[in-house]
């Protein structure tokens, strides 16, 4: 196989931008996060990977709960200061302010739309595992639409 057009082929795939937030315990968690997609729509579930290396993979294999934040087209920024470690300070994470819900997981405030969800099943991947996890609550904040992954100039495949 090339190399190239294999990853000129993954790198196809469209994804768009997320923002996964966990809280396990006492201690808070959040990554931006490209392979989401849902899987089922009764009972509504997603899949997401998630890199077996982060804190936040290993927070939600702790709390077995977190939230997906929507990032819309406006709010690059959102999605870029979760590539590095998560500071929580006077009810911001990583600068933005949230709320809670159902899991306790941090909710986003300015972010378009938001759901929560419990894992319901891992598969074992290599660098990365999948989660399988059932939406029990959600959330619309205003009507900006998704930022998808090609329009940032970034990319995450291949």
């Amino acid at each position: 196989m090339d190399p190239k057009a294999r990853k000129a082929a993954l790198r196809s795939i469209s994804y768009g931008l997320y923002v996964l937030t966990v809280k396990s315990g006492e201690q808070i968690s959040g990554a931006t996060v490209t392979w989401l997609s849902q899987a089922s729509f009764e009972p509504p579930m997603i899949m997401v990977g998630l890199n077996r290396k982060s804190g936040t993979y290993r927070a939600v294999k702790e709390s077995g709960r977190f939230a997906v934040n929507i990032v819309g087209k406006s709010q690059k920024e959102i999605a870029e200061a979760f590539f590095r470690e998560t500071e929580v300070d006077d009810r911001k994470i990583n600068g933005f302010g949230f709320k809670t819900a159902t899991t306790g997981a941090p909710i986003l405030s300015a972010v378009p739309a938001w759901f929560e969800c419990e894992v319901d099943r891992w598969l074992e991947g290599s660098d990365h595992d999948i989660c399988i996890a059932k939406v029990i609550n959600a959330g619309r904040q205003s009507d900006e639409e998704p930022l998808p992954l090609k329009e940032t100039g970034w990319n995450y495949g291949g």
